[in-house]
């Protein structure tokens, strides 16, 4: 039934668009009419068209690693979408604003006076829709030639009561979902994101997952450069839902078991100690806070791997306790308000990799809520538990960062005084 109405609904986005624009260039010379109609629409085939190829071609495009033929079709059909559907949405409206006019005419028993306006409503609407579609798909091109790489450091000081004095001033770098088999190799552009890491002085470096897309393989070339990312005491890490192979090896458990143990000497090669439902004691002038690291866990259709009782076993309840779970959703489910755990450090909602931020303006926006992600990037609390959100490092599938850029955290624990 999902599937249906998400199919009915993109019928409905490209049926409304092509309405929209045919109305809009009415007054057009027929010649242009023509040409901007038929791009339209080859626009539609290609897209789809290049997607359901590809689809029943998946096993081939997984074999071959053929990571930058589905970055172009994926970026493609939804830079496609997007940008009509925007259109779309500015043609409905003015439909909706003639039906309320004729309901209104209708009531009043004789025409509705449209104020001499020096434009007609479908022009208005239809103009401002255009506008609006083509912004966003200027912000969505600049997205995949030079956004995904503009990598930002976001600063955050977090306070707690209960931080043991020698911990105070602790600097964390905090990266998530580095999905290094988007990247393509592309190793003097994703290397100025690890300078800005090296550039940090970090005391330690927490990775939340999603080194991968799906096979191990991917992050062998990149071994020196994650080898090479600094921190004063140690580097630590965790599994995110494409670490496990699942959506390429699901149905091959020999593979994927091999996957993931060349995966976890990856991690090791790279000085990444791997956090799989364990904690460690991290000691600082003869006073310790605790470090969990649990599996993933995720709601919905995503691998739940993460035991969080056994991540937490031998820990003491009073201790101070950061936790690096990869899904925002574990912390809402199983750690707030039922565990006592001040810090949670995840990622894997990427921002949705597209959205809107302007904290000056207290505007904060992602489709990531639209798919029941509540808290998709940031800092969030609730009473004395805080969670962050890395908006992540890297991308995966829609080949764009338009208005979320790739994060890197510095985190900052600050002791009540």
């Amino acid at each position: 039934m999902r599937l249906v109405i998400f199919i009915l609904l993109l019928i409905f986005i490209e049926v409304y668009a092509f309405k929209g624009l045919r109305m809009m260039t009415l007054s057009c010379d027929p010649l242009w009419r023509k040409l901007v109609l038929w791009f339209f629409a080859l626009t539609t085939i290609c897209s789809f068209g290049f997607f359901f190829l590809m689809i029943s071609n998946m096993s081939y495009f997984l074999e071959v690693r053929t990571y930058h033929i589905f970055n172009f079709v994926i970026g493609l059909l939804f830079t496609c979408l997007i940008v009509k559907c925007v259109f779309a949405v500015f043609h409905l409206a003015d439909d909706v604003t003639h039906w309320i006019r004729l309901l209104v005419q209708a009531l009043k028993s004789k025409p509705v006076e449209d104020g001499g306006a020096k434009i007609s409503r479908i022009q208005f609407f239809n103009y401002t829709g255009m506008a609006v579609s083509g912004l966003m798909l200027g912000s969505i091109l600049y997205g995949m030639l030079r956004g995904k790489y503009n990598f930002r450091v976001l600063t955050e000081k977090i306070s707690f009561p209960d931080l043991p004095k020698a911990f105070d001033g602790l600097r964390i770098v905090h990266i998530s979902d580095l999905h290094l088999g988007s990247f393509n190799e592309t190793f003097d552009e994703v290397q100025k994101g690890f300078d800005l890491i090296n550039e940090l002085d970090a005391d330690y470096i927490f990775f939340t997952g999603d080194m991968i897309n799906n096979f191990s393989d991917e992050a062998e070339p990149w071994i020196e450069r994650l080898r090479n990312l600094k921190a004063k005491h140690g580097k630590f890490s965790i599994l995110g839902n494409h670490d496990y192979g699942d959506y390429a090896l699901g149905d091959y458990p020999d593979l994927k078991a091999k996957s993931i143990a060349r995966l976890a000497e990856i991690y090791a090669e790279c000085d990444f100690r791997l956090l799989r439902n364990e904690n460690v004691v991290l000691e600082r002038n003869g006073e310790r806070i605790t470090l969990l690291g649990s599996e993933n866990w995720g709601r919905g259709g995503f691998s739940k791997y993460g035991d969080l009782k056994k991540t937490m076993d031998g820990v003491a309840p009073d201790n101070f306790k950061i936790l690096l779970s990869h899904d925002p959703t574990h912390w809402e489910r199983e750690v707030l308000g039922k565990e006592k755990i001040q810090l949670t450090l995840s990622g894997h909602t990427h921002g949705a990799q597209i959205g809107v931020e302007v904290p000056a303006l207290g505007i904060k926006f992602s489709p990531s809520t639209w798919i029941g992600y509540k808290r998709w990037g940031g800092h969030y609390t609730e009473g004395d538990q805080h969670l962050y959100v890395n908006r992540g490092f890297g991308f995966l599938a829609f080949p764009t960062r338009a208005g979320i850029p790739p994060e890197i955290t510095l985190i900052e624990l600050k002791a009540m005084i």
